[in-house]
């Protein structure tokens, strides 16, 4: 017997719920280290994608387009087209029922809670670079060598990159309307993105996405996008207005030839024009455009990849500036997902310092030591620390090494009259406790206000083992 439409709907319901309960289930469980909390985010990111494609198979059953789930439904009730009453149609499908159990005799009702129980110890694979260390840190090492070796960035260590990656205002426009830098922030933007996707599954990037869209809209329309404050996009300004030379000041090349080659060639460039030659050259291509309407002009003086006139004869201007607004929308959406990675932002730069100042031995040990510590840190939460020495435990939650036990002097033991004949174990915790609250307490009580001479440092010192 073939399943049924109603049958599937049954079972796809109860999948749903099954995948809601175990999502409740894995999120009730703290998890006890970085990984694991990441492969949980991931399991449950998953069973929600889950949820999703089988709700919508869900409605378009309840669509119910083709009239199958109603024919089967009418079908229940014996009214079926042939007429046939409902006691033949409720034989009917059970001799089907039955003749289907009779060839698989081994088929029974599953419990589905076990295979569902283990999708709670899955570990999903996630891809992470060396560098990135299960996301971790950052790894913009490719994007760096875009940066230095392209006309909008600068000569610079990969440490103050990423200091300045997150801030392309302070990149001229002029260098941004190219289609380098374009080609760098999409890059730029898919690697973030991708960053994100993988570290932080259940964030919904769409409507993070949606909210900046809406406000860089309005930012945008009012002219106040950082960076881009100077195009003057509200009222269709064209860019290359800021840069335009008013040929109608100018009646020879000559006159001309006197603005500058700079802005010469600002000019030519705005216009999509060929920048290079002498400053003469420059004039008189630029020149060329005061008489000569901008479609007519010979296309050995346009450069390649500029805005050439087309068919029908406009510049294309538009079409400029919605290529500069989506590359303003690049920026917005990174600067979004920058703000959201801060802190990984923050240890990538702490990474990257620590690792400058140490050898290549170094690093690999230490890469080695990391690899350990997240193989065996989820085992030595249930573990208790073997410390036969007692030695004081340092910021780590483990015991602080021997010598630096001894170097400290913390075996003396330092007694303080004035406090009670507390003890104070090492040198350094006495001398600081003179300013604590005990110390100041009882000295009000011995109605001193400050401390006078070496008598109220009386102690009394004692070398002794590691205390218990």
């Amino acid at each position: 017997m073939s399943s049924t439409l109603l049958e599937v709907t049954r079972a796809a319901h109860e999948d749903v719920e099954r995948l809601e309960r175990l999502i409740v289930k894995d999120l009730q469980n703290e998890p006890p280290s970085g990984k694991d909390r990441l492969y949980q985010s991931h399991r449950v990111r998953n069973n929600i994608e889950t949820i999703i494609a089988t709700s919508e198979k869900l409605v378009e059953i309840y669509e119910d387009r083709d009239n199958a789930r109603k024919d089967e439904i009418a079908a229940l009730g014996g009214q079926t087209a042939t007429g046939t009453n409902v006691f033949s149609a409720f034989y009917d499908r059970l001799k089907e029922i039955r003749e289907y159990h009779r060839k698989h005799p081994a088929a029974r009702v599953v419990d589905a809670n076990e295979e569902y129980e283990a999708l709670l110890k899955e570990e999903p694979v996630v891809e992470f670079s060396g560098e990135e260390a299960l996301g971790r840190y950052l790894d913009l090492h490719e994007l760096f060598n875009q940066y230095i070796n392209s006309k909008f960035g600068a000569k610079t260590e990969y440490s103050a990159y990423l200091d300045v990656f997150s801030r392309p205002h302070n990149i001229s426009w002029k260098l941004k309307s190219t289609m380098q830098y374009r080609e760098y922030m999409q890059n730029l933007l898919e690697y973030l993105i991708y960053f994100f996707q993988r570290t932080e599954p259940l964030q919904d990037l769409d409507r993070i996405f949606s909210k900046v869209e809406a406000g860089f809209e309005e930012q945008w329309a009012d002219g106040q996008v950082q960076g881009w404050e100077k195009q003057g996009q509200e009222n269709g300004d064209d860019p290359a207005q800021h840069t335009m030379i008013d040929l109608d000041y100018y009646s020879t090349v000559e006159e001309l030839m006197e603005v500058g080659p700079e802005k010469l060639k600002e000019a030519l460039a705005a216009l999509g024009l060929k920048t290079g030659g002498t400053v003469q050259q420059r004039a008189e291509r630029l020149f060329l455009t005061k008489h000569t309407p901008f479609e007519k002009l010979d296309k050995k003086h346009f450069a390649k990849g500029s805005r050439n006139p087309d068919q029908n004869g406009s510049t294309a201007v538009p079409q400029d500036i919605n290529s500069l607004k989506d590359v303003a929308l690049m920026e917005a959406k990174m600067k979004k997902l920058c703000d959201l990675l801060s802190k990984t932002i923050e240890q990538t730069k702490e990474n990257v310092v620590k690792k400058q100042a140490l050898t290549y031995e170094e690093m690999e040990q230490e890469r080695e030591e990391e690899e350990t510590q997240v193989d065996t840190e989820s085992d030595e939460e249930d573990q208790q620390i073997y410390n036969p020495l007692k030695l004081p435990m340092g910021w780590d939650g483990k015991p602080i090494p021997y010598w630096l036990y001894k170097l400290h002097g913390l075996g003396q033991e330092f007694k303080c009259e004035i406090c009670g004949n507390y003890s104070y174990w090492g040198r350094r915790a006495f001398e600081r406790h003179f300013k604590e609250w005990r110390h100041q307490h009882g000295m009000r009580c011995l109605g001193s206000t400050r401390i006078v001479g070496e008598d109220t440092r009386t102690a009394r010192t004692k070398q002794v083992a590691p205390r218990s």
